[in-house]
């Protein structure tokens, strides 16, 4: 099956779906899937904006695989043409083959070789931070009770991950010269240091947290700016900072934790700008853990470690569906210069979703 793989993958990476410039529209790399999904009802959805969801049913599955086809930019460290697909010994390497055009091409070519029920649902929005595919799919009436995103894996099934969550704070000071004494309280910079003293301090605090195998929260400031010169008090000032939960963390209590750590007369604004849930999420996290176990355990897939990454099989989850990951390549080449996926990983997820599709009785919910 690898040649077929391998065909597929080279027609979809020749497709520009960077992301940004969100310039993907319903023709293009959808005009090819229409091609090579016969026997599919196809359902094209665009929500605006380089969001674009192609919904591909076959019989009456229960279970939808999930796949984004668009890609990062490339960078100039790129020793190839990005959208050419180069085969070597032992690996595949374009723009976006490991993340994650390589398992589309498993899933096509693994359709092609199988009559049995199946369905997926490719969309072009992850990598915006803008999840409006996955939400109009999740909005919609549908019969699916569980979703498998096909993330980079190294083919093993994972049923846990971080949440993500981004912030931007603004600081107000009062403007006047360095000397004074009023400096240490008036400077907005200050200010906005001695809150990432405080935020720093208290991750550091949660470090024995666990989850599955994952242990402590991440954080990390990104940017700070503000101020004027050496000599003068700052008046104002912005810090962005993120953190990545451990499922059994609610964000909203994280927010209001390093909220509170601002001194309230310097905070000017606080504002939660993206927010990703952790997998699983919402009520009962670990009955969801325990339903998407029993899930990989009924397909015979090969069980991996939690992922400090994030995926859309959260939002999957936060809407009451069992999810989990699973697909080829290793997080490490996604989004890198000369990006790849080792051959023998599409062989071997390639195989195993052709098996799943070619056994309706093996996409029935445990």
């Amino acid at each position: 099956m690898l040649p077929a793989i391998l065909t597929h993958l080279e027609h979809l990476v020749s497709f520009d779906t960077r992301n940004p410039p969100r310039d993907i529209g319903t023709d293009g790399i959808f005009d090819y899937l229409r091609s090579v999904l016969p026997g599919f009802r196809i359902e094209i959805t665009d929500f605006g904006a380089g969001a674009v969801a192609f919904l591909a049913v076959r019989g009456d599955p229960r279970i939808v695989f999930n796949v984004h086809l668009d890609t990062v930019p490339d960078s100039p460290h790129w020793t190839t043409n990005p959208h050419g697909l180069r085969v070597t010994e032992d690996r595949a390497i374009g723009l976006g083959a490991c993340d994650i055009k390589g398992a589309a091409a498993c899933l096509i070519a693994a359709a092609a070789q199988t009559t049995g029920d199946a369905a997926f649902l490719f969309t072009t929005d992850e990598e915006a931070n803008d999840a409006r595919c996955i939400a109009g799919f999740l909005a919609q009436k549908h019969a699916f009770h569980a979703a498998i995103v096909a993330e980079p894996t190294a083919a093993e099934a994972v049923l846990a991950h971080r949440g993500i969550s981004s912030v931007l704070m603004r600081f107000t000071g009062t403007a006047g010269h360095a000397s004074g004494a009023q400096a240490i309280e008036a400077s907005a910079l200050h200010q906005a240091i001695r809150f990432g003293g405080r935020a720093l301090d208290h991750v550091q605090s949660l470090a024995d947290a666990e989850f599955g195998g994952l242990r402590g929260l991440r954080f990390n400031i990104g940017r700070v700016e503000g101020g004027i010169k050496a000599n003068m008090i700052a008046p104002s000032a912005e810090l962005r900072f993120g953190f990545r939960p451990l499922p059994s963390q609610p964000v909203d209590d994280l927010l209001a934790t390093f909220r509170g750590m601002a001194a309230p007369q310097a905070l000017q604004h606080f504002e939660e700008t993206f927010r990703g849930p952790s997998l699983p999420t919402g009520e009962d996290t670990a009955g969801k853990f325990a339903r998407a176990q029993a899930l990989a355990a009924s397909l015979d897939l090969p069980l991996g470690a939690p992922v400090d990454f994030w995926t859309e099989a959260s939002l999957f989850s936060a809407a009451g569906m069992t999810a989990l990951v699973y697909g080829p390549g290793h997080i490490a080449q996604a989004h890198t210069a000369d990006e790849w996926v080792a051959l023998a990983q599409l062989a071997s997820v390639a195989e195993n979703y052709r098996r799943l599709l070619g056994d309706t009785a093996a996409l029935v919910l445990p």
